[in-house]
């Protein structure tokens, strides 16, 4: 008699509802191979679908017709990248009135869209297939085409799918008018928004005043709302300020989520480690504005407010953030000044805010170590910590701030701050380093290791560490005894008044008088080991994914002599390389250092950024290097680790919108053998492409020209419709080993 299987055993209902709670994609493929039972409950389950593959494919025996219960569809994604679906390539062959009706039959219950829209003819096409959809995502990095009257495109969604809730145009290319037209020109759709995300670096200037205040007031019932703002001061009438920011709070009171950032932020570039912080010009936001917008937003759960501009002791409005918005627990923070500005024992500004989970300030001109440390002792529930451009923090600032927080704190991200490069980060995260599992750090070589352990030898081992030598600084404004126990025993955030489920157990007073431990003692109770000498061994347990920035020209060798040392459960390494490298000579070095990686032995995912290296696309003067030279160093031993997906992101000529696969790329890619996944974020001449296929497991490679603006036209010798066609076709009849 056969042993009964869990097959045989669960009923059919159970076992759907089992297969339905899976969320992961590969999981719920490797379901659907055990046997054709669950193959065909995993499809009948499976909610969220993206398409990938030719766009001629779409209205053919490609498309898939057994995921009958889809809600979310991403259609964005299909190449060649960018192409509508009604091109006269596809057109040619099939009505797009045919490819609607084949979208619809495979996926009659979608409520949720992404689509690239390149033109105004996709949008009319799916727009009326899915009349009550919900959710719509359009992604679009061309240039907006010309329109017969601004808003259009947006205008003919709204009025195909009355039911919309949710709008996200974060990757789409547009102008403000178009969105504040439509919303305007439809009173219906826009009263029924929940979600609207316009947080899109295409808008080089953001939403000015009069916009927020007409979308704000256009949409009461706005649950999350995201946008880029102009926060200049210069734009006297225009800027963004006090009145702009009540409005939002008292048109749209149901708001549990807002992002106001300024377009320079989100384009995530490095400032200068030098700046003190503070920018010539102050924004128009004041005080008693913030705590009337906070006073007029009982539910919010996360806010960014990243201006850019000086925003001057702007603590006393946050002090009382913790009663107004009780449900806050996400909060970032640019350009903020006087945050946490510590009086003897008493906590203020932010130190006060101590449900925060996830806390990020940025170019913060006056934090210092004791500000910092107050933060940890007040905020004492924070999983998630960055910093940016903080110039006055130091080492034992951050080490004392990581040491308070080693109970809850398992990711970390440290940019832009002078006195913190990659090996005094790696120090100071010493007291988590195995438990943390996400971290950010500059690539910035200040000094080796062996230098750190003479410093901690020298001036912290034979005395108190870290915390207390603040203590004992006889300059320090805390140096007296008596003021520092008054300190000490402060308890504005006692840990014994928390729940024991939030791991926060112990007496705020006995930890801080904790550290008075030597280092040696520290290290043996944080880490569980000791190697002998009072230093922990430089093991990251539980690292999963480390993320990395280096100036042009700089090498990754310095890495694991840092202190990165053992990353047995690193996963993915996320590296951005920056800087102009024109009027740089040849590197000294063969390579950039990527066989530095080979160290961590389950590293398989790797997204290597050179998008905003600036070079000579072709011809560079004498002496200088061109780009393919420069992909040359960045890209040498790739082939050496065993990864699996790979994200690139090409070096670029920005006078002629450049950017493609150079020739000694290609070569260096194709000997990744281990390469399932490849999307290359640029275009590539069908040559180059072609030496991909002798990557033997490959299966998933796509080129995106995801980056403002993308060429309209490929020229002659790049990537082109029929050149992708053709790659794809070579691609598909391969036969991968499984």
């Amino acid at each position: 008699m056969a042993t009964p299987t869990i097959n045989d055993l669960l009923p059919e209902p159970i076992l759907s509802n089992i297969i339905a709670s899976v969320s992961d994609v590969r999981s719920r493929n490797s379901v659907a191979l055990v046997c054709k039972r669950w193959r065909l409950l995993e499809r009948a389950t499976r909610t969220t679908l993206t398409l990938r593959g030719n766009i001629r494919d779409l209205y053919f025996f490609m498309v898939p017709t057994c995921f009958r219960s889809v809600i979310h569809l991403d259609l964005s994604l299909i190449s060649p990248w960018g192409h509508s679906l009604t091109t006269s390539s596809a057109a040619s062959l099939t009505d797009p009135a045919i490819i609607a009706q084949y979208l619809l039959l495979a996926f009659p219950a979608v409520t949720s869209l992404t689509l690239y829209a390149r033109d105004i003819s996709t949008l009319q096409l799916l727009a009326r297939l899915w009349p009550d959809l919900k959710q719509v995502k359009l992604v679009r990095w061309h240039q907006r085409p010309q329109l017969a009257t601004a808003g259009e495109e947006l205008n003919n969604l709204f009025q195909q799918c009355r039911s919309l809730c949710s709008l996200d145009l974060s990757s789409f290319y547009c102008w403000t008018d178009d969105v504040l037209l439509a919303l305007q020109s439809n009173p219906l759709v826009s009263s029924n928004l929940t979600c609207l995300n316009l947080s899109n670096p295409s808008f080089s200037e953001g939403f000015k005043s009069d916009e927020i205040k007409e979308i704000s007031k256009a949409c009461p019932n706005l649950k999350e709302f995201r946008a880029v703002c102009m926060f200049d001061p210069r734009y006297i009438e225009l800027v963004v300020g006090d009145e702009a920011l009540v409005s939002i709070a008292t048109n749209c009171p149901k708001l549990t989520i807002l992002h106001l950032a300024d377009t320079n932020a989100l384009l995530n570039l490095r400032g200068d480690p030098e700046n003190e912080g503070f920018t010539q010009e102050d924004a128009r936001i004041s005080v008693p504005a913030l705590i009337e917008v906070f006073s007029g937003l009982p539910l919010l759960e996360e806010l960014v407010l990243d201006v850019c501009n000086n925003v001057r002791d702007s603590g006393p409005a946050f002090e009382g953030l913790n009663s107004k918005c009780p449900q806050l627990r996400h909060l970032k923070l640019g350009q903020f000044h006087g945050i946490s500005m510590p009086v003897e024992s008493t906590l203020d500004g932010i130190a006060l805010c101590e449900r925060l989970e996830s806390l990020s300030i940025r170019n913060v001109g006056d934090l210092n170590d004791m500000g910092l440390i107050a933060i940890a002792r007040g905020c004492c529930r924070l999983a998630k910590f960055e910093i940016q451009g903080c110039k006055k923090i130091t080492m034992k600032g951050m080490r004392t701030f990581v040491h308070l927080l080693q109970r809850t704190l398992v990711e970390v991200k440290i940019s832009c701050c002078k006195n913190l490069g990659a090996s005094s980060s790696l120090k100071a995260l010493e007291p988590i380093q195995s438990r943390i599992q996400r971290l950010h750090i500059d690539c910035v070589w200040d000094c080796n290791e062996e230098d750190l352990n003479k410093l901690d030898q020298g001036k912290m081992l034979n005395q108190s560490f870290g915390h207390t030598n603040y203590w004992r600084n006889d300059d320090c404004e805390y140096g007296g005894n008596s003021k520092r126990r008054k300190y000490l025993d402060d308890l504005n955030c006692s840990y014994a008044s928390m729940d024991v489920n939030d791991n926060v157990y112990y007496n705020r007073g006995k930890n801080l008088y904790d550290l008075n431990c030597s280092y040696g003692e520290m290290a043996v109770n944080n880490n569980g080991y000791d190697n002998g000498n009072g230093f922990g061994e430089k093991t990251w347990d539980r690292l999963q994914s480390l993320s990395l920035w280096i100036t042009v020209g700089q090498l990754l060798t310095p890495l694991v002599s840092a202190g990165l040392e053992n990353c047995p459960n690193l996963e993915e390494a996320r590296i951005k390389v920056e800087g102009d490298c024109r009027e740089m000579s040849k590197p000294s070095e063969r390579d950039f250092g990527l066989s530095i990686l080979g160290n961590y032995q389950n590293l398989s995912k790797m997204h290597l950024d050179c998008g905003e290296i600036t070079g000579y696309s072709q011809t560079a003067p004498s002496g200088q290097m061109d780009l393919s030279l420069w992909e040359r160093f960045y890209l040498f031993g790739i082939g050496g680790l065993s990864l699996m997906e790979l994200d690139y992101w090409l070096p670029q000529d920005r006078d002629v919108n450049h950017r493609s696969l150079s020739l000694p790329a290609a070569g260096l890619l194709q000997e990744c053998y281990t390469l399932r996944k490849l999307f290359i974020h640029g275009t590539a001449n069908e040559h180059f492409i072609m030496f991909l296929l002798r990557i033997p497991g490959l299966r998933d490679v796509q080129l995106r020209e995801d980056y403002y603006p993308a060429p309209e036209s490929d020229t002659s010798t790049e990537m082109r419709a029929d050149s992708c066609c053709r790659f794809e076709a070579a691609l598909n009849r391969r036969q991968v080993p499984d």
